[in-house]
């Protein structure tokens, strides 16, 4: 008897599909399944697809591609149509697909088709691939997988994304992802294991009888409906997972570019047949899952790279400086490699000195983190050989303008860098600054206020070979911090110098005390909701890269708060300075309890400013203090000068333009007066902010 007989009273017809030619061979019994003319022949492909429900079509596609990338037999349910569109029967299809010729394509499907009765409403019969809301739930889904494997950022967090997928109708108790060192089989994580039951697995030669190891070696999927299945395929492993009383299990293959990474592995504990459209599912989840570990794997790397870069280029602050507390952030921009061109320093000087060093090279890139890490290294050998801090600004813009070419390679102007360099003595809290292009440091007394201190500066480093860098000097007092910050501290959010200022120093009043929580506080204010003009969720905001430097000179215990103090020299040829130390006398007079005497005092320092750079050939020096404790506290301010001539005391009359400095001194000031100092002169006045001043009798 032949075997189509046999077929034919089973209700079963033969078919030959060739893909590649557009034909479909078809036995007399699959010819009258198909609704075609009950004999044997060959149909051209699109009359046997007409046949078909147009939703089936497109599932068995599916089916198929899973099984010629599997090497495993196609299965699917097939609804069979008249002409006019009615459904006559359903026939289930099962073919092995065969490769048809050079093109991957091309395929033979060879198989069989048989007609199966439909489960009536009510029953629990098996969901089809064609029927159902399953196919809507697993549509479903693989949507809301995809997005979560999508936006996972890390290995650990894609692992926790694969755990917590919830299978249409046969979610998995149990999953590990394997990987591959070497010629071993590691474990990548894993859920749904007691602690240490992983050990067998971690380190596996990959030519050991286990379905992951096989899968890596072949790239094909495995499935296992029942234990006797595995019992009987790997006995040298059965009795390693024999424990977790698991019934049924999936090992897919994690391929990225060709090449298969690992292996995915989903048990359960109730048995799982593994139909096309279940192994369509798995597939689908291994192939995400793959593409979401190597985008975190890569997102992981550059992430341990630039935690590498910044931990070798930012310093630690090394040992306790006495009498002195030390605090530095860094923040580096959102984009790309977290590491750019920003720095900090804290290097130890043979006299016993401290140097801070705070710059940015220009750029955010490799190219500016490699020139940062090169200029670090060369102010610590100008520092530590005693250069004065000039001296070692200036070193250092010959050595980087000498570093890098007048072009880049990409055809951008030479990189340059801005910085700050200061020589602290903490025995006497004298800091020696010098300024490359560097934004101002800012000074905060013990009670809260913070004035910006004007510093000499020079071009930044790079631009010219020999520049110069004349340093300033300033005196922290025992209670005070100096804030040395990149302009990424003040100018990210949209802010240029001035507004970025106004931002950061309530910071700077608000917290007198720990110099961690301050450092906290202002990357903060940049970074935090709170320097965010919208509502609702908010993502750090890194425009720029962020270095700050704190250095505060401790208040012994015993002695008072020390005086609010500021110093600025006003040269001849800088009368412009005159304004700013008008500033920075009203940022020291910023709580003072009379406004009226606030605008007195600056007139007055007006008046001696303007008097010595009129009358006399050399600088002023203006130095400004106030001593007690608000509300009855008194202000001195000096104007000294290098000429002997005492100034006197003139009747202007009604029209002159000048003569009247000495008159409001009388009107204005609780005292005032004139002291020789060597070669020069001081003249100075006094307010005191709990009484007016007497006016004099002008008759």
């Amino acid at each position: 008897m032949r075997t189509e007989d046999v077929l034919a009273a089973t209700a079963t017809g033969l078919w030959r599909w060739d893909n590649g030619a557009g034909t479909v061979t078809l036995d007399a019994e699959a010819a009258r399944l198909l609704e075609l003319p009950s004999a044997p022949g060959v149909f051209r492909e699109s009359e046997v697809r007409s046949r078909f429900h147009p939703v089936d079509w497109n599932e068995i596609l599916g089916v198929i591609s899973l099984a010629v990338a599997e090497g495993t037999l196609a299965e699917a349910r097939l609804r069979i149509m008249d002409e006019r569109g009615r459904v006559l029967r359903t026939v289930r299809s099962r073919s092995k697909p065969v490769p048809g010729g050079e093109d991957r394509k091309d395929y033979v499907l060879i198989g069989t088709l048989q007609e199966v009765a439909e489960p009536q409403p009510g029953t629990t019969g098996a969901h089809t691939p064609i029927t159902g809301d399953w196919r809507r739930s697993r549509e479903a889904f693989l949507l809301d997988a995809g997005r979560a494997l999508a936006e996972a950022g890390s290995t650990t967090e894609v692992l926790r994304v694969a755990y917590s997928l919830s299978m249409p109708g046969f979610s998995p108790d149990g999953l590990a992802v394997f990987g591959v060192e070497g010629e071993r089989l590691t474990i990548v994580g894993q859920h749904g294991h007691s602690l240490g039951d992983e050990s067998p697995f971690s380190d596996m030669p990959l030519e050991t009888d286990y379905p992951a190891t096989e899968v890596i070696r072949t790239g094909r999927a495995i499935y296992l409906p029942t234990p006797d299945d595995y019992r009987t395929r790997y006995p040298a492993t059965w009795p390693l997972v024999r424990r977790f009383g698991r019934r049924s299990w999936a090992f897919l293959p994690l391929i990225v570019s060709g090449r298969t990474m690992g292996t995915w592995m989903a048990g359960f504990r109730h048995p799982v047949s593994f139909s096309p459209d279940e192994r369509s599912v798995l597939t689908t989840v291994a192939r995400m899952l793959a593409q979401a570990l190597a985008r975190a794997g890569a997102a992981d790397t550059e992430r341990e790279l630039s935690l590498g870069l910044q931990r070798s280029m930012m310093p630690s602050l090394g040992p306790d400086i006495p009498g002195m507390t030390v605090a530095a952030r860094y923040v580096p921009t959102g984009g790309g490699l977290q590491v750019g061109g920003d720095w900090y320093d804290l290097i130890p000087l043979p006299s016993g000195r401290i140097a801070l060093v705070i710059g940015d090279v220009q750029g955010h890139d490799v190219r500016a983190a490699g020139l940062m890490g090169q200029l670090r290294i060369a102010l610590r050998a100008y520092a530590s050989e005693g250069h004065r801090p000039d001296a070692v600004l200036s070193r250092a813009s010959r050595f980087l303008s000498g570093l890098t070419d007048p072009l880049e390679d990409d055809g951008a102007a030479a990189r340059f860098a801005t910085c700050l360099y200061a020589e602290a003595d903490p025995e006497t809290g004298v800091l020696e600054i010098a300024r490359a292009g560097h934004p101002d440091p800012v000074v905060a007394t013990a009670d809260g206020t913070a004035v910006v201190r004007q510093t000499e500066g020079g071009l930044p480093l790079g631009i010219e070979a020999d520049a110069d860098y004349p340093t300033t000097r300033v005196v922290l007092e025992a209670g005070q911090t100096i804030m040395l910050c990149t302009d990424g501290l003040i100018e990210t959010g949209g802010h240029d110098l001035a507004t970025g200022w106004v931002r950061l120093r309530p910071i700077l009043e608000r917290h007198t005390g720990d110099l961690e929580k301050l450092a906290d506080a202002l990357v903060q204010a940049v970074h935090g909701p709170t320097s965010h003009y919208t509502t609702g969720p908010l993502a750090d905001r890194r425009e720029d890269d962020v270095a700050v430097l704190l250095l505060r000179r401790e208040a012994p215990v015993t002695h008072p708060p020390a005086p609010r103090r500021t110093a600025l020299t006003i040269a001849q040829a800088e009368p412009e300075r005159i304004s700013v130390a008008r500033r920075q006398l009203r940022e020291l007079l910023h709580d003072w309890a009379d406004p009226d005497q606030v605008d007195a005092a600056v007139l007055l320092l007006s008046e001696m400013a303007t008097n010595v750079l009129v009358h006399t050939d050399g600088d002023a020096l203006m130095v400004a203090q106030a001593i007690g404790v608000p509300g009855e506290r008194c202000l001195r301010v000096d104007m000294s000068d290098g000429s002997d001539e005492l100034p006197h005391k003139r009747r202007p009359g009604e029209m002159a333009s000048s003569g009247r400095g000495l008159v409001l001194m009388e009107m204005l000031a609780h005292r005032w007066g004139v002291d020789p100092r060597g070669a020069g002169k001081s003249i100075w006045f006094e307010l005191n902010e709990a009484e007016e001043p007497s006016l004099p009798d002008l008759d």
